[in-house]
């Protein structure tokens, strides 16, 4: 029997995202030696460090091609805004992850809303300003819940959503006042849409498009959806009051979008990840980002039966539609630990116990995130430490399994929401109001 030519991969992030992005890439029996820039605890316990700036598209280029990588996936959108895979492509180097021009869909909320006007998708009403009288004065016209986006990117931080006219020009102000720095200069107004948020990540290659499952996130720090945004508290997968029709209109805008830009010479080739607001006119745009989504992966890649690492390559190399994706049929819930304070301050080098017992019940899998080892002990280094993910063959057991496994894992300061997926259960009428 022939031996299989294994492909050497660079991993760019350090999040609970990259964690399941390797782990799914280690499953192709074409997976080689795996470097990984920055990395986390978890990351380094399976792959390699490449101590280099990830955001650097030189010195990234410069290491793959030194090392013999034979692919690299660029997980966060720093890197892709930063122009990171048209330097890796330059160099030869087969890469996933769109264009700095192309991660402008996330790079710049301006820039998308643009594309969407073009290719004719349903998005809220907006208007953009470089001022903040005119973004004040276009807060008081809408008289009511609207929300307030740095137009750059602002490490998820950037984006207020107010429910009163005070709320919204407290944020324009906010925004103007250079806490978001560069993001901040140009500020993005919209309506406020209704409904329940679902996001539905897909795989492209600039010509065609593959949807994988449906995901809902919780961003507030709270139970019962109250409190802060953060970077995700939790999320399950897929998502059970999505129509057929609504998927389909999910998936038909994602294509038009790619098609678009593809028309505006901009080809696009990576993860488009949309966030849709389920009105009661149909699935409405968000925001689209330029990679896979965090927690979101975490849920959608363990229910995803694909080589991940030749499904990769054919986003690359522009031969997607030969690409064998399926789903099984079971439920994901991940439920993310986090640290007392966040997403304010918080505390680090918490030792963190627990993992590999929370990892014995069946269907679990933990996924490092905020987390480093020093002198061979686990400790907390982030807001988000780790995300406890549960496959099983119903919602209502999935979030058991996953609560279940949340309990065996300690360290000090430990905070979770226990109410991930409970709104969703209660069905669609849960987000009537």
């Amino acid at each position: 029997m022939d031996e299989i030519e294994t492909i050497d991969i660079l991993l760019l992030g350090a999040g609970g995202r990259e964690h399941a992005l390797l782990r799914k890439l280690l499953e192709s029996p074409r997976a080689g030696k795996v470097w990984a820039a920055p990395g986390n605890g978890g990351i380094l316990a399976e792959a390699e460090l490449a101590d280099i700036d990830q955001e650097n598209p030189v010195e990234v280029a410069h290491f793959a091609a030194e090392h013999g990588v034979g692919l690299v996936v660029i997980g966060p959108e720093a890197p892709l805004v930063a122009g990171v895979a048209d330097a890796v492509r330059a160099a030869g180097i087969a890469c996933f992850g769109p264009s700095g021009q192309a991660a402008q869909m996330e790079g710049s909320k301006l820039f998308a809303k643009q594309v969407m006007e073009r290719a004719g998708v349903p998005t809220a009403r907006y208007q953009s300003f470089t001022e903040a009288a005119p973004a004040e004065a276009y807060v008081r016209e809408l008289a009511g819940p609207c929300v307030v986006k740095a137009d750059g990117l602002a490490a998820g931080k950037g984006v207020i959503v107010a429910q009163t006219t005070e709320e919204a020009l407290a944020g324009v102000r906010e925004c103007f006042s250079g806490t978001f720095g560069e993001a901040g200069q140009t500020v993005v107004v919209e309506e406020m849409l209704k409904g329940p948020e679902c996001s539905l990540l897909a795989l492209t290659d600039g010509k065609t498009v593959i949807p994988l499952a449906t995901s809902q996130d919780h961003k507030r720090a709270l139970e019962g959806d109250l409190g802060p945004n953060t970077g995700g508290m939790g999320v399950y997968s897929p998502v059970p009051f999505v129509t057929p029709e609504e998927h389909e209109a999910m998936v038909e805008i994602e294509r038009k979008v790619v098609a678009q830009l593809a028309a505006d010479g901009i080809p696009y080739s990576g993860c488009l990840y949309g966030g849709f607001m389920l009105t009661k006119d149909g699935p409405k745009v968000l925001e689209f980002n330029a990679r896979f989504g965090d927690p979101e992966t975490q849920v959608v890649l363990p229910r995803m039966k694909a080589d991940l690492l030749d499904v990769f390559l054919r986003c690359d190399n522009g031969t997607l539609d030969g690409a064998d994706v399926s789903w099984d049929d079971d439920w994901a819930v991940s439920v993310v630990l986090t640290s007392a304070g966040y997403p304010g301050s918080y505390e680090k080098g918490k030792p963190i116990t627990g993992i590999e017992q929370a990892e014995e019940l069946e269907g679990v899998t933990v996924y490092h995130a905020g987390t480093k080892t020093i002198a061979g002990e686990l400790v907390t280094n982030g807001g988000r430490v780790l995300n406890v993910t549960a496959v099983a063959d119903t919602f209502e057991h999935a979030r058991e399994q996953a609560y279940r496994a949340c309990d065996r894992i300690e360290f000090d300061g430990k905070t979770l929401r226990r109410d991930i997926g409970a709104r969703a259960l209660r069905g669609r009428d849960a987000w009537e109001v």
